[in-house]
C-alpha cells in the first residue's frame, strides 16, 4: 500500500496540472480545427493529424469515436489512422505525468515515438488505399455560431478537466496504480533478470500482453515505473507506454468494421514495428542512465518524507475523483420523462429513445450526440452515459439514427 501512495504523491501535482491544461485546450481550441486540415491522402494531412493528436488529451477509448467522426467528416483513411495511433499514446496530461515519474528522456521519447509511428501508419494506409482515398468526399462541417465569453470558457475548461476527464480516465489511473503496487510487492527482484541480455524477447512479451488490453496513457506510467524498478529495460518500458494505449481490443474491432481489414493490418504493423524499433534503439543505442536516473529519485522518495504540498495535491486529486464518480454513477439516469409525472411519449414519431452499446467515456457521449444531431429533422439529442441511452426529439427514422451511430463504431438498439 505504501508503494502505491508514494507513486500517487509523486504524480499528483503533475496530474492536476495536466488535467488543467487539457481542459484549457478543450475550451479554447476550436473543435473544427481538428477536422479542417485532415482531408486528402497527402503527407501533409497525415502530419497534421499526428501533430493535432499528440497533445490532445483523449483516452484510448475516447479516441475511437472521435477518429471515426473525423473520417466521416472527410478525413482520409491515412489521416484517421495517424490520429488513431498518435493521440492515445500521449496527451499534455500524460507527458507532464511521465516527466514527473520517469524523467525528461521518457517525456521526450513518448511524443517522438507517437509522431514516428503515426506518420508510418498514415503513409502506409495512404499508399495501399490510394483509390479509396481519392473518392473520399469531405462532408460539410456544421456551422458554429455559438460564441462563449472568456469566463464561460474557463468554466467549461474546469468542468472538462476535473469532472469529465476524471470520469473518463480516473478508474484506469487508479487501476494502473494498484497494478503497479502489486508488481512492486509480488514480482521477484530477479524476474526480469532472465531477459537482461535479450531485450527483443522482453519486448515481444510486453507487446503480446499490451496490445489487446485497455490501458490509458496516464495509467500506463506507474505500471512501467514499477516494472523498471523490478529490472525491466527502459526500451521495453517504452514499448508498454506506446503499445498499451495505442491499441486495444475495442479499437481493433472498430477499425476492422469501419475501415476494413487491410487498414487494420497496417495500423497494427505500424504500432508493432514502431514499438520494437524504438524499444531496441533505446536499449542498444542510448545510455541506460538517461532513462534510469529518475528511478533513483523515486527510491529515495520512498524512504524520505513527502512534502505537504504533494500530500495536499493527492488529497485534492482523490476528492475530485470521488466527486466525478458520484456524478457519473450515482447521478440521475432518467433521460426521457424527467420524472415529471407526465405521460411518457418517448416512442412517438416525434420523440424516440434508443440504447447505445459501447460508450465508455464522455468523448464517446459527445461524438454520439454530434452524429445524431447531424441528421436532418433532429431538433435535440440528450445522451446519458450512465444508462447508455439517447433521447432524440425530432422527425427522424430509427434506421437513420442507427446508421449514424454505427458509422462511428457503436451499436444501437431501440428500447
Amino acid at each position: 500500500m505504501k508503494e502505491i501512495i508514494d507513486l500517487i504523491n509523486e504524480m499528483s501535482p503533475y496530474l492536476l496540472l495536466g488535467f488543467l491544461l487539457a481542459g484549457l485546450m478543450h475550451a479554447f481550441i476550436p473543435g473544427n480545427l481538428y477536422q479542417r486540415y485532415l482531408g486528402g491522402n497527402s503527407f501533409r494531412a497525415v502530419l497534421n493529424a499526428a501533430l493535432l493528436g499528440i497533445p490532445l488529451p483523449l483516452c484510448s477509448c475516447g479516441v475511437i469515436p472521435t477518429a471515426m467522426s473525423l473520417h466521416k467528416q472527410g478525413a482520409s483513411k491515412g489521416a484517421t489512422v495517424s490520429f488513431l495511433i498518435a493521440t492515445p499514446q500521449t496527451g499534455v496530461d500524460s507527458i507532464i505525468a511521465t516527466y514527473s515519474l520517469m524523467g525528461l528522456p521518457f517525456a521526450l521519447a513518448r511524443p517522438l515515438a507517437a509522431l514516428a509511428t503515426s506518420l508510418l501508419g498514415g503513409e502506409l494506409v495512404n499508399l495501399f488505399n490510394k483509390e479509396e482515398n481519392e473518392t473520399n468526399i469531405s462532408a460539410p462541417l456544421p456551422p458554429t455560431t455559438e460564441k462563449k465569453g472568456f469566463f464561460n470558457k474557463i468554466g467549461i475548461a474546469l468542468n472538462y478537466a476535473f469532472v469529465e476527464m476524471m470520469q473518463d480516465i480516473g478508474r484506469w489511473l487508479i487501476l494502473g496504480l494498484i497494478i503497479a503496487g502489486l508488481i512492486t510487492v509480488f514480482v521477484p527482484e530477479s524476474f526480469f533478470a532472465l531477459f537482461a541480455d535479450n531485450s527483443l524477447i522482453s519486448i515481444l512479451l510486453v507487446l503480446l500482453c499490451a496490445i489487446p488490453m485497455y490501458i490509458c496513457a496516464t495509467g500506463s506510467i506507474p505500471i512501467a515505473v514499477a516494472l523498471m524498478l523490478k529490472g525491466l529495460s527502459p526500451g521495453t518500458a517504452l514499448v508498454l507506454l506506446m503499445a498499451g494505449p495505442a491499441a486495444n481490443a475495442a479499437s481493433i474491432l472498430v477499425i476492422n468494421k469501419v475501415m476494413g481489414k487491410r487498414t487494420l493490418i497496417l495500423y497494427l504493423l505500424s504500432i508493432i514495428g514502431g514499438a520494437v524499433t524504438f524499444g531496441l534503439g533505446i536499449d542498444y543505442l542510448l545510455p541506460r542512465e538517461w532513462f534510469t536516473s529518475s528511478l533513483e529519485a523515486i527510491k529515495c522518495c520512498a524512504h524520505g518524507e513527502t512534502s505537504y504540498f504533494n500530500i495536499g495535491c493527492t488529497i485534492l486529486l482523490f476528492l475530485l475523483l470521488i466527486h466525478a464518480c458520484i456524478r457519473r454513477y450515482l447521478g440521475k439516469k432518467e433521460t426521457c420523462c424527467k420524472q415529471s409525472g407526465e405521460h411518457c411519449d418517448c416512442h412517438s414519431n416525434h420523440e424516440k429513445m434508443v440504447h447505445i452499446k459501447g460508450m465508455s467515456c464522455n468523448h464517446c457521449r459527445t461524438n454520439v450526440e454530434k452524429a445524431i444531431k447531424s441528421l436532418t429533422g433532429v431538433e435535440s439529442v440528450e445522451v446519458n452515459l450512465a444508462s447508455g441511452t439517447a433521447n432524440i426529439k425530432g422527425d427522424v427514422k430509427i434506421e437513420d439514427i442507427r446508421k449514424a451511430v454505427e458509422s462511428i463504431g457503436f451499436e444501437v438498439t431501440e428500447s
